[in-house]
């Protein structure tokens, strides 16, 4: 196999900003988002770490397209910086780099705080150069504790509230991996969940092997409702769990069979004229691509 094409130059190259000529127009009211705040505080704090993308060089005007990074250079110039670190794209990508970026999971996040605080920066620092307050740094910090490693492996890749890990933390190991199970196979990794199931929860599945408070508008007899429905979804779950793979398997090989049952002209005839509406549910799972539909 032939070593697969770079889509860079490797090596940054550090450009003034006169030589850049953007691609797009920055939104209204960048200068007061959130979110600008901290690209700005961040590289004031410790400069850029990630170089911007551009296009490679225009013969005629002597300039590159910044392709990504519009913001960044914009907060760098309101810092006084007169130039910045580039990557020279060696080919002509149409789509816009934050779409292919993947984000940092939450999870991830911690890990870089916590070796941050490990080397000697404090969690006021951080959260003044974040621009957000101290007890959100110190709740992504402690994440992770009372949390058992393999609720914690299941959440690895996922973005979640940091509020999140105070209320799985009121579960024993074995009732936090099957509510994380379950929130990650909703696709609904959020505190209201979480606090859904923690009430959901047996009282000898609890840390302190107390019910949590009661949720408002919940009665003692929808509460009992809810944990019964969630013992049953809970089943469900492991037994789909187990059959998943044959059932795709099943699922494929029966479309396959179909797909050329209904290319024989002779068969479709027939059953156009005499079973359309076997006709019709052939040809709709025909097009089935997953188990859901």
């Amino acid at each position: 196999m032939s070593n697969p094409l770079l889509g860079f130059i490797p090596e940054p190259l550090a450009l003034p900003f006169d030589k850049l000529l953007p691609s797009r127009k920055l939104p209204v009211g960048l200068e007061t988002s959130q979110k600008y705040l901290q690209i700005k505080a961040s590289i004031e704090a410790i400069g850029l770490i990630e170089p911007l993308n551009i296009g490679a060089l225009d013969k005629a005007t002597g300039m590159h397209v910044l392709r990504d990074g519009h913001i960044r250079v914009h907060a760098m110039k309101e810092l006084g910086f007169l130039d910045a670190p580039c990557l020279v794209a060696l080919d002509d990508e149409s789509y816009t780099y934050n779409n292919r970026v993947n984000r940092l999971s939450t999870i991830q996040e911690h890990l870089m705080i916590r070796r941050a605080v490990e080397r000697g920066v404090t969690p006021e620092r951080i959260a003044r150069d974040l621009k957000v307050d101290v007890s959100h740094i110190n709740k992504k910090l402690n994440l992770l504790e009372g949390i058992c490693a393999e609720a914690a492996g299941l959440l690895k890749d996922q973005r979640f509230s940091p509020n999140l890990g105070a209320v799985i933390r009121k579960m024993k190991p074995t009732r936090q991996i099957e509510c994380v199970e379950l929130m990650v196979a909703a696709n609904n990794v959020t505190t209201a969940y979480a606090n859904a199931l923690l009430a959901a929860t047996p009282a000898e599945m609890l840390v302190a092997e107390r019910k949590p408070r009661k949720l408002s508008g919940i009665s003692a007899e929808q509460m009992a409702k809810m944990e019964k429905e969630m013992g049953n979804l809970q089943g469900q779950y492991k037994s789909i769990e187990h059959t998943y793979g044959q059932d795709v398997l099943n699922l494929v090989l029966a479309k396959g069979y179909l797909k050329n049952l209904l290319d024989n002209q002779a068969v479709f005839r027939f059953l156009s004229m005499r079973q359309p509406d076997v006709l019709r549910e052939f040809s709709s799972l025909v097009e089935v691509d997953a188990l859901d539909k």
